[in-house]
């Protein structure tokens, strides 16, 4: 139902009306009947359910109510209006999905082993329209969960042929590749392929050490997807391949070694030193059709732009944050992006 309305306007009308509700009461301590507690709940009922429609249920309307008649000046804050409590556990032991706007979704445990000792996890990335969940270990176990009939399955394949560590790993949504990439090479694995050779491709070498990769997803059905990436010398890669490129650019090494060798000097990868220190993060945003990319940079911390600056020298979208950014993400909903330095 929140999705219908406009929440953040919705969200400012209701916390306006508490600031009156809370100011009348002071104003008039004392002066409140039965009577006139029923006509003013009227009022604050009615006007609550026009803001949030369905989204809020009467019991938490009338608790919301009577905690601000009984004590003004301890307020309560505007989650509790969706049955949202702060330490009241109890109460929370069993929450209705409909009734709150910051809903926890059921956890499920996945007790297969994709990481062996000493090894750990440097990439989780979800595939909500295929409901793949795909992992990518230190070491180079590149596993895909397959949600079905409420269980995992999970199909890995440990990249034993280069010594270099998975620093970050997507999914190429038309091509149905996983990509990863290590500090020389860029991994590319047909996932679906139950071969044991053969299956996969590996673009190397790389100049310089990759620290992180995402997809670009656009709204058609081409055989072909866009990879950015980030490297620790500031510089942000762009890198298309279609399925051409796995018939045409193999090189004659990859017949020895499981995955099949394409050489990187074959492909046009244009790219652009956007920081003056390690990409830590980036990312494609479809919503805004923009990138970022996120450094320890205290001058360039944070760039968001169009995929087509890294092909020209115009001037880019950025901000800088004392000691740099680490993470960044950007919610649909409220129209904000949020950084963490």
């Amino acid at each position: 139902a929140l999705e219908l309305i406009d929440f953040k306007n919705a969200l400012e009308q209701f916390q306006n009306l508490v600031e009156n509700m809370i100011q009348k009461t002071k104003e008039s301590s004392g002066l409140y009947t039965k009577d006139g507690d029923e006509i003013d709940y009227a009022k604050f009922y009615s006007t609550t359910r026009t803001l949030f429609g369905p989204a809020v249920k009467d019991q938490n309307i009338q608790a919301f109510f009577r905690k601000i008649m009984s004590n003004p000046d301890d307020r309560p804050e505007w989650p509790e209006i969706f049955g949202c409590f702060r330490g009241e556990r109890d109460d929370m032991s069993s929450p209705s999905k409909e009734s709150m706007v910051l809903l926890v979704s059921e956890k499920q445990q996945i007790t297969h082993s994709v990481v062996k000792r000493k090894d750990v996890i440097k990439g989780i990335v979800k595939v909500p329209l295929l409901h793949l969940t795909i992992t990518a270990s230190q070491r180079g176990v590149l596993t895909v969960f397959n949600k079905q009939r409420k269980s995992f399955f999970s199909y890995s394949f440990y990249f034993h042929q280069d010594t270099a560590w998975i620093t970050g790993c997507d999914y190429l949504p038309n091509l149905k590749y996983v990509v990863a990439v290590t500090e020389s090479t860029i991994i590319l694995w047909d996932y679906k392929s139950k071969e044991s050779k053969s299956d996969g491709f590996v673009i190397k070498p790389m100049k310089n050490c990759l620290l992180c990769v995402c997809a670009v997803t656009v709204a058609d059905n081409l055989a072909k997807d866009t990879i950015l990436m980030g490297d620790d010398k500031g510089y942000v890669y762009l890198l298309t391949i279609t399925s051409d490129d796995f018939i045409m650019k193999q090189s004659k090494a990859g017949k020895e070694s499981q995955f099949k060798v394409l050489d990187s000097e074959s492909f046009d990868i244009p790219k652009r030193k956007l920081h003056d220190d390690w990409v830590g993060k980036i990312k494609y945003f479809s919503a805004l059709k923009r990138f970022g990319s996120c450094s320890t940079d205290s001058i360039n911390s944070f760039v968001l732009d169009d995929i087509k600056r890294l092909e020209d020298q115009l001037p880019v979208k950025e901000f800088s944050v004392p000691k740099g950014v680490n993470a960044f993400t950007y919610c649909g909903k409220a129209k904000v992006i949020v950084t963490g330095g």
